[in-house]
């Protein structure tokens, strides 16, 4: 055995993926439910957003959060809480007058794309670390609204999971360890096939890992067919994986998942055949160093 890697699954998303596979999970009960086999299949992470039961769309409804986290948490299964902190960053321009907001504009505040993590604490929240287009939207991460979510995150004491979608969004995160708002190595998830960000191919993901800080531990995906290559190829680059229905609605072509498990299951024998072990929560908590940080002082960019 080579080394142990960790899995993260991501249960459910915020794209409107309910109608192409009924497994995608919409009510808090079934979010948490999926999370739960995901991590007796052998996620050591489960990465949740939630959704409105009654439009199954995104939502960033503190209360469906609440009892998410509160179902896994009560359920006596060891797995690593990791909340999104996406909802809440889109802008589409009126087509009238670019100035206002058009329908699909989600934009809130800082303090509102963090609420719920404020509120539940979980180890890990995700923390996007760029704008881009994305779909028919922009996706606005501006570095005054990064260094916001930051300083809260932090001062929370949850561990920033830091999606990057493209190089640039690399280099603002390794600026803003440097200045304190991200504590050092910083935990990193590369994420590829998503337009318009870097392409999900093996010369992608080798560019973007030999960017990363020295030590910093890190993830990486594909999505819809490229999930389980990605998912190989970070393994053989030293990363760690990410599969789930957030990214990718097949077990293999043409055949719809049945279960966030079903896709844990079978990175878990990816990892498996290349010589690798699975790692445990436990383990996952002592290779990202989750609760051990004291606060750090930030100091301010030059």
């Amino acid at each position: 055995m080579q080394r142990k890697v960790m899995i993260s699954c991501a249960v459910t998303g915020s794209a409107d993926s309910v109608a192409k596979n009924p497994a995608v999970p919409v009510t808090p009960a079934q979010i948490a439910a999926s999370a739960i086999d995901a991590a007796k299949a052998g996620a050591a992470i489960v990465h949740i957003h939630v959704r409105d039961p009654k439009t199954t769309l995104a939502s960033m409804d503190g209360a469906l959060y609440a009892e998410a986290v509160d179902r896994i948490r009560q359920s006596g299964t060891d797995v690593v809480i990791n909340l999104t902190t996406g909802p809440g960053g889109r802008f589409h321009p009126d087509a009238a007058d670019p100035m206002k907001p058009g329908p699909g504009t989600t934009l809130r505040t800082p303090r509102q794309r963090v609420q719920h993590v404020l509120d539940l604490r979980p180890e890990i929240c995700s923390l996007d670390m760029g704008s881009m287009n994305m779909g028919a939207n922009v996706f606005v991460n501006t570095p005054s609204i990064l260094e916001a979510m930051a300083t809260d995150i932090r001062e929370a004491g949850v561990t920033p999971e830091l999606e990057v979608f493209e190089t640039g969004h690399l280099l603002l995160a390794k600026r803003m360890i440097e200045t304190g708002h991200i504590r050092q190595p910083g935990m990193f998830q590369i994420c590829l096939g998503i337009a318009w960000g870097q392409p999900a191919t093996p010369e992608a993901m080798s560019y973007m890992r030999n960017l990363l800080p020295p030590g910093s531990p890190w993830f990486a995906f594909g999505i819809s067919l490229h999930q389980f290559p990605m998912a190989a190829q970070a393994v053989l680059l030293g990363g760690h994986v990410r599969v789930g229905l957030e990214d990718n609605l097949y077990l293999e072509r043409g055949k719809l998942t049945p279960s966030n498990a079903a896709l844990v299951a079978k990175a878990a024998k990816i990892v498996e055949l290349l010589g690798c072990g699975v790692a445990t929560p436990a383990e996952a908590r002592q290779m990202l160093g989750l609760g051990v940080h004291a606060p750090a002082a930030i100091r301010v960019a030059v």
